[in-house]
């Protein structure tokens, strides 16, 4: 994967949070784009809502915050599966792991356990 273009990504979610009540489960294209690209970029570690500094100060990084509560626009509200005893979920954030392979799961490098998001 290509190394992101992080202030075009930042561009695009202020942006796209200026103009938040206009992104429904409908929007697409770039504004769709860059939120799922900022979400790939937080859940591979790349980078962090919040970042502690070397004098100990923590630093927001307003973009990223934004990136995530825009993203609870894009999806309606829908049953996740995957509890324990078959319980679900009613939520519009999709289980993390839904559609992952043993090989994901090894690749990742972590356990996920029953009740884990």
């Amino acid at each position: 994967m290509s190394k992101p273009d992080l202030a075009s990504l930042e561009t695009t979610i202020e942006k796209a949070f200026e103009e938040r009540d206009t992104i429904s489960t409908a929007t697409r294209g770039e504004t769709r784009d860059a939120i799922q690209s900022a979400l790939d970029l937080l859940d591979r570690g790349v980078a962090r809502v919040a970042e502690r500094r070397d004098d100990g100060t923590w630093h927001v990084n307003q973009w990223l915050k934004k990136a995530v509560l825009l993203s609870f626009r894009l999806n309606p509200m829908e049953i996740i599966k995957g509890g324990p005893g078959q319980a679900v979920w009613w939520d519009k954030v999709p289980s993390k792991f839904d559609g992952w392979s043993a090989v994901d799961f090894e690749k990742a490098g972590f356990r996920a356990v029953p009740s884990s998001i």
